[in-house]
């Protein structure tokens, strides 16, 4: 009997959406950051979905090109200005690419993992349906968002009931980081200027889940791009006059 009235709790339970986040991405000429809407070490790894959610991502829609900088639970729709509190916790300095990004992908729930694919942004307005998208140089395991049972560390049980349909399927707290990277084309020009910044692009980086997508989008600058514009700043200010 208490059997029979678990699997109907079960059954009965609503489908909790899961998630991943852009933790840290960083640039191999230097720099980094962490994509927009992050709340830092404020959001616990492990709890209850309520919890470990709330900064991460998700985007309408599973086309990677369309124009949409996605939601979070706690900040709402994300703008392009949500740079300024990406930059508080990261540093002034944004990912400098010569080629490669590198990030670190935090799996919070099971349905937060691969594959990751990422388009960029070349204006740094969220325009992603011009956007390029990159080659993957590494990914993290799973199916359609999904992770592997390696991963979500579910029950014998459990699985065989989600996959037979008998309860609905769920997500767990996984909370484990996983590093991806992709490659920017050689000539890749930003034009993007936000919080001050110049030569910005906007790259998002998502899964491909029902439901989600879920990811994040970063800023970066194409190395000597960022040292250029100082420099161009710095000589335009007016000299003191010498004899």
């Amino acid at each position: 009997m208490f059997a029979k009235v678990f699997l109907i709790a079960l059954a009965a339970s609503p489908l909790v959406a899961a998630h991943g986040k852009i933790a840290v991405a960083v640039g191999d000429a230097g720099g980094n950051t962490t994509a927009l809407g992050i709340q830092g070490a404020v959001v616990p790894g492990a709890g209850s979905n309520s919890k470990t959610e709330v900064d991460t991502t998700t985007y309408n829609g599973k086309s990677l090109k369309s124009d949409s900088l996605g939601e979070t639970t706690d900040t709402g729709k994300l703008k392009v200005n949500d740079l300024a509190s990406a930059m508080d916790l990261s540093g002034s300095t944004l990912p400098q690419v010569t080629n490669t990004i590198n990030a670190t992908f935090h799996v919070v729930t099971s349905d937060g993992c691969g594959p990751i694919k990422a388009v960029l942004d070349t204006t740094g307005t969220g325009a992603y349906s011009n956007g390029v998208e990159l080659d993957s140089l590494a990914d993290i395991p799973g199916n359609n968002g999904d992770c592997p049972k390696s991963i979500t560390k579910k029950s014998v049980v459990r699985d065989l009931l989600e996959r037979s349909g008998v309860i609905s399927k769920r997500a767990t707290n996984v909370n484990k980081d996983f590093n991806i990277a992709f490659t920017v084309p050689a000539g890749t020009t930003c034009t993007g200027t936000i919080n001050g910044q110049s030569n910005v692009c906007l790259v998002k980086m998502a899964n491909n889940n029902n439901n989600g997508p879920f990811g994040g989008n970063i800023a970066i600058q194409m190395a000597g791009a960022a040292a250029t514009n100082a420099t161009a700043k710095r000589n335009s200010v007016a000299q003191p006059f010498s004899a």
